[in-house]
């Protein structure tokens, strides 16, 4: 399959899953809005509403990588949890990844930090499978993986922003939770039943930081809910959070967190993502302010 558009895609799809019985031929179809690299639908039939979910080809992107295998295994591994949706199918069809899971009945979130703060605390308190990546743990590692960006990058922002590099060092941690990976605001279902995370393409093992640090990331929020955070949401979420230790932290490891995603913004645009320029100025404004929200 090659094609540039949902509707391309769609018909030549829904063929191949009907072929194998996984769909039937009078479904309707609904292109879903909101994923920034793979295509999905919403589908019903017989009363029976589900996602379908089309992998694009694998990429080399420095922060968010897109392992349909590593999904459907963490899926599995989260059945029962109620963190996550439940697998119907997962496999190849011509030749591209496809996963359908049941449709989750809710709206994406948009408020209520303190919500998604014990969302992510119940994820990072799960039993880790084996075989996950390894994020970056302590603000030297940030340092590597920033200036990895930074040197894929060819603006003459690309400098300056390397020479905004956070001074000190903060250690890294012992504890390995395991991590949502990219738990941004498009990518969590509010439900009658409590926040569900979707999207679990690029899960991991690290510093419970990490997922901390993307969903309060200024870039993040605007780029998916419209605006930053609020001071007083980014202290709702923190005073949330159940672990002290682990909120002293992110306090402590906030202006490395800024300044990566201030370099993966960049990158980004560069890429022909082009609002995300803008997006890379807002977290470099957060960064240099030290407007960091820590109340």
């Amino acid at each position: 399959m090659t094609a540039d558009s949902p509707d391309d895609f769609q018909p030549r799809l829904a063929r191949a899953l009907a072929n194998r019985g996984l769909v039937p031929t009078k479904a309707t179809w609904q292109t879903l809005a909101g994923g920034r690299t793979n295509l999905s639908w919403r589908i019903e039939h017989s009363g029976v509403v589900q996602v379908v979910k089309l992998y694009a080809p694998a990429g080399q992107n420095p922060l968010f990588p897109n392992d349909p295998a590593q999904e459907a295994a963490i899926l599995h591994h989260l059945s029962g949890h109620n963190l996550a949706p439940e697998v119907v199918y997962a496999g190849e069809i011509a030749q591209r990844a496809v996963l359908i899971y049941p449709h989750l009945k809710g709206n994406l979130w948009l408020s209520d930090t303190a919500q998604v703060a014990r969302l992510l605390h119940r994820v990072h308190s799960q039993e880790r499978p084996s075989g996950l990546r390894q994020t970056p743990n302590g603000s030297a590692a940030l340092v590597r993986q920033t200036l990895r960006i930074l040197e894929n990058c060819l603006s003459p922002q690309a400098l300056e922003l390397a020479q905004m590099q956070p001074m000190g060092e903060v250690a890294p941690c012992a504890r390995r939770a395991l991590l949502h990976g990219d738990p941004v605001p498009g990518n969590i279902i509010v439900t009658p039943d409590g926040a569900r995370l979707i999207d679990w393409q690029c899960p991991a093992k690290g510093d419970p930081c990490e997922d901390i640090a993307l969903f309060l990331s200024p870039a993040m929020q605007m780029a998916y809910r419209g605006s930053a955070l609020a001071a007083d949401e980014i202290a709702q979420f923190l005073r949330a959070y159940p672990e002290a230790q682990t909120v002293q932290r992110y306090r402590d490891l906030a202006p490395w967190y800024h300044w990566r995603m201030a370099a993966y913004c960049l990158w980004k645009h560069e890429q022909g993502h082009h609002q995300d320029h803008s997006f890379s100025q807002l977290e470099s404004v957060y960064l240099v302010a030290g407007k960091q929200f820590l109340a």
